[in-house]
């Protein structure tokens, strides 16, 4: 495991595009579970469907295909909690190319972002709910919660903040699928 501590300084500030923070929202009984990465600086969510489960292998595969189709300058850092989930973090780093770091236990403020939008998702599934692995769903609950507007962003959605980093960081390539929306 590798510390919060030893993160990127550019991933402090928020300034810099490409680190995320991850975490479970775990369903009725833990027998169901969505996963969510979230982009610290546009607060953008991506799901995560756990269809077979939320052990260290499907919680992997799940990110894995995440993250799959992002480019690689939108790919710095994740950052979780020290769950088991995560207990594969090494296998998900050399398929994916991103270096997983570990909040401090009973620390979630240092995954700020995180907490705040699994807050948002447990309004589309609240306790004692359980989670679909569909991820088609799952897509539909990140749109509406990426085109809600954030004073924190200036009053722009996430979905607009992460296109533009998209556009920025990739010009005359076409990534704006992965921010699109509904």
């Amino acid at each position: 495991m590798v510390s919060i501590s030893q993160r990127p300084k550019d991933a402090e500030g928020r300034k810099v595009p490409g680190h995320w923070e991850g975490d479970l929202v775990i369903g009725k009984q833990g027998k169901t579970a969505m996963g969510t990465l979230v982009e610290r600086k546009s607060r953008y969510l991506v799901p995560v469907a756990l269809p077979d489960g939320r052990d260290a292998d499907a919680v992997r595969e799940g990110v894995i295909e995440s993250v799959r189709d992002m480019p690689a300058n939108l790919r710095k850092s994740i950052t979780w909690d020290q769950g088991a989930e995560m207990a594969q973090h090494a296998a998900l780093t050399l398929a994916t190319d991103i270096p997983v770091y570990f909040a401090h236990a009973h620390s979630p403020w240092e995954r700020g972002t995180n907490e705040n939008t699994n807050g948002l998702v447990r309004e589309y599934f609240p306790k004692g709910t359980d989670i679909t692995g569909d991820i088609h769903y799952l897509q539909a609950v990140a749109d509406e919660i990426n085109d809600r507007p954030r004073a924190i962003l200036g009053f722009r959605t996430p979905a607009e903040v992460f296109a533009e980093l998209l556009l920025a960081d990739n010009p005359g390539d076409n990534f704006s699928s992965i921010a699109s929306t509904g």
